[in-house]
Order: structure tokens, then sequence, then C-alpha cells
């Protein structure tokens, strides 16, 4: 069933969740208080209003409640983002996503009622940083500040081993949640899987652990 969005600030990262929530074929509503962003996604969005967020009667007419998930991704504006976030929650909306500039904001965001908040100037920098510091790491998403998901290409120092001989969960607290070979994906695989070199290893576990594991066994 095709979901209903609205989309609050459209500067790089509410432009980009707005775009690529489209491309799946939501309903999305893009708002921004700058009547040229809202121009260049009117064409891009189900609807593109402009609108000042922070006023609840701007917000009560374009039948707000009624979204299924408001994304909040105001820019710099501290103010507007917290006030806006307040009057979502107190109109009822179901969901609300909301972007905090640094960890004080967030703790606000969550006071008042944001459902997740997300830091993805932060987050895309600890990514970012993690694919520069190792060779083997080719993709990374944080779960927590502790425990991450990442795909880790198996080298040859792997090759004819099997998650068994490694005793890689006991050892090293990770799961392997599934092996990408090629174009076949092994989901939960058993513990007599043999890894092949270059095969990307879908691991989940804590980054210490993750990075124990790179130094001992991939380095």
């Amino acid at each position: 069933m095709k979901k209903s969005f609205a989309v609050i600030g459209l500067g790089r990262f509410g432009g980009s969740i707005c775009r690529t929530l489209t491309d799946e074929g939501m309903e999305v509503l893009a708002i921004d208080k700058n009547e040229e962003r809202v121009n260049e996604f009117a064409m891009i969005a189900s609807h593109a209003v402009v609108g000042d967020t922070t006023d609840e009667a701007v917000l009560k007419s374009l039948g707000i409640r009624n979204f299924d998930h408001v994304i909040v991704a105001i820019g710099d504006d501290i103010q507007s983002s917290i006030l806006t976030t307040l009057i979502l929650k107190e109109l009822g909306v179901v969901r609300i996503t909301a972007k905090a500039q640094n960890d004080y904001h967030e703790k606000v965001l969550r006071k008042i009622g944001a459902d997740s908040v997300v830091h993805p100037e932060r987050d895309m920098g600890k990514r970012i940083a993690n694919n520069m510091a190792s060779s083997n790491v080719v993709d990374y998403l944080e779960l927590s500040d502790e425990h991450s998901i990442v795909e880790i290409v198996a080298n040859e120092k792997l090759n004819g081993y099997t998650i068994m001989d490694l005793d890689i969960r006991k050892k090293y607290g990770l799961n392997i949640v599934a092996i990408k070979r090629g174009e076949e994906i092994i989901v939960s695989p058993q513990a007599k899987e043999t890894f092949h070199a270059m095969d990307v290893l879908i691991v989940i576990g804590t980054d210490q652990d993750i990075n124990r594991f790179e130094k001992k066994v991939l380095e």
C-alpha cells in the first residue's frame, strides 16, 4: 500500500529524501519557506508548497496529521525545527523523523516526541571515515553509537575456511547475516559455509568487535 510522507525543509538532506521517496512511488508533500526551493520540487513531489511550519494554522491547512510519516529536515534553524516538531506532535502526527544539528538538539527533539532522530552529516562522516580507514570495508551502516552492520570483502586469507573453522561468533562476538558472492546472496549462512576470496560478508556486531575481526583475520 502506498504510504504518504511530508518532507519539511528542502535542503540537501530533505531534498534527497523527497527525491528517493518519490522514486519509490510514494505520495510526497514537499514544504519549505523558500519559494525557489519549492519551485524546484514542484515537478518532483506529488505536491510542493511554500509554508512556515512554525505556524500551526499552516500545518492544519495542509492536513498534516493525515500523513503516515513526517520528516522534519529543517537545516540550521534549530528553533524552527523544535517548534515544528512540537506542533506536529500536538496535532497527532503518527510518525515524526527529525534531523538534528547536534546532541543537545537531539535530546530536545526526543523529549518533545520525535520518534527517530538522525544526524546526516555526522553519520555520513563516520561512514566515509570507516570506508577510508579500511580497504576491506565496502559499506557501513551505524545502528547505534556502538553497533553497526558492515560489508567486508573477504581476502585470500579467508579462502577455503568455513564459518565454523573461524568460530566467528564465539571469538569475535559477530554474526554473519549474509554473504554476497557475485550475483548470489546467501542469507543466514550455515556454519559449514566456505568462504571464497572476494566474497562480501555482511556482518553485524559492535564497532569494537568488527575492528578486532578486521585486524586479526583480514590484515
